[in-house]
């Protein structure tokens, strides 16, 4: 069984030919989800050639795993039951072949070139840029008016639930965040890209420093059966007055990072902040440490 954006990927491939190189698809990916989808099927980040989606290249990995790719670092190429596993609906194949001849052939570093002036947020971290765009001074200074601006020493939170790795990662870029925290006590997740490993390299890719601090997060047996918010309430009285207060030296951990000109995102799974102890945190460091530390909660 494959999700809708995997048979997307697939046809796409087969739309191009059956066989692209890497640089180029992930490009020709990044604009077909931006420009011809409603809804597009992946997300992506600013990385070091452009738009960029961690989620395509897991799903690769997934459909090398089921022959439907063939096992090519460089390259995405169909195998034959690739090909038959790339059927989509009509209507939705005639926009990919429509996409591909509006292109007609762009690829290399036209290609890129093209991608950045069309998104220049996407190309605020890229390393080729600079060669790519030389003498294009309006499409440089386009990139340099979509940096986000820098944000200001202090504390934020954020819950990944119900978002994707690249959302998640563009909203932290967005708020200015140069460091995430990360305060669960076990920091595995079954949605793709928030267990630790993944969170991390993805946080690096973008500029984000990341640390852990478990010493700060609630056991999972006591988060069970919360199913009110005066569950949660209940629940995180008794980490405000049983666990917390033993946390000082991680509490200062956080209070020398922003110190030294670090905005820290005290990051959870939780959406809303009232059902996650991560908005104690936030709390807690306020009390103890001032003004500067009033949390913000993206």
């Amino acid at each position: 069984m494959l999700f809708d954006r995997q048979k997307r990927l697939l046809a796409l491939v087969d739309a191009l030919g059956g066989e692209v190189g890497g640089l180029d698809f992930q490009k020709l990916l990044f604009l077909y989800c931006r420009e011809v989808e409603e809804t597009p099927s992946y997300e992506f980040v600013p990385y070091r050639f452009g738009g960029f989606s961690f989620t395509s290249y897991a799903d690769k990995r997934r459909l090398i795993e089921r022959s439907l790719l063939a096992d090519e670092e460089r390259t995405w190429k169909l195998t034959a039951s690739g090909k038959v596993a790339a059927a989509v609906a009509p209507m939705t194949r005639l926009q990919m072949d429509q996409f591909v001849h509006q292109l007609d052939g762009l690829r290399g570093d036209a290609l890129v070139a093209e991608t950045y002036r069309r998104h220049p947020y996407y190309a605020i971290r890229s390393e080729m840029a600079e060669r790519i765009l030389a003498g294009d001074t309006r499409a440089l200074a386009a990139i340099a008016s979509a940096r986000p601006a820098a944000g200001s020493p202090g504390v934020c939170t954020i819950g990944y639930e119900g978002c994707s790795l690249e959302g998640y990662l563009n909203r932290l870029l967005q708020a200015g965040v140069t460091l995430l925290c990360d305060v669960r006590r076990n920091p595995l997740s079954r949605k793709y890209g928030f267990s630790k490993s993944t969170l991390a390299k993805g946080c690096e890719g973008v500029g984000i420093r990341y640390e852990h601090l478990p010493e700060l997060g609630i056991a999972s047996e006591e988060r069970r059966n919360l199913v009110t918010q005066a569950d949660y309430d209940m629940l995180f009285r008794g980490y405000e007055r049983e666990s917390l207060p033993q946390q000082s030296q991680a509490l200062s951990k956080i209070r020398g990072w922003v110190d030294a000109g670090e905005r820290v995102a005290l990051t959870c799974f939780e959406r809303l902040p009232e059902q996650c102890h991560r908005h104690c945190v936030a709390d807690a460091l306020q009390r103890e440490f001032g003004k500067k530390f009033a949390p913000a909660h993206l």
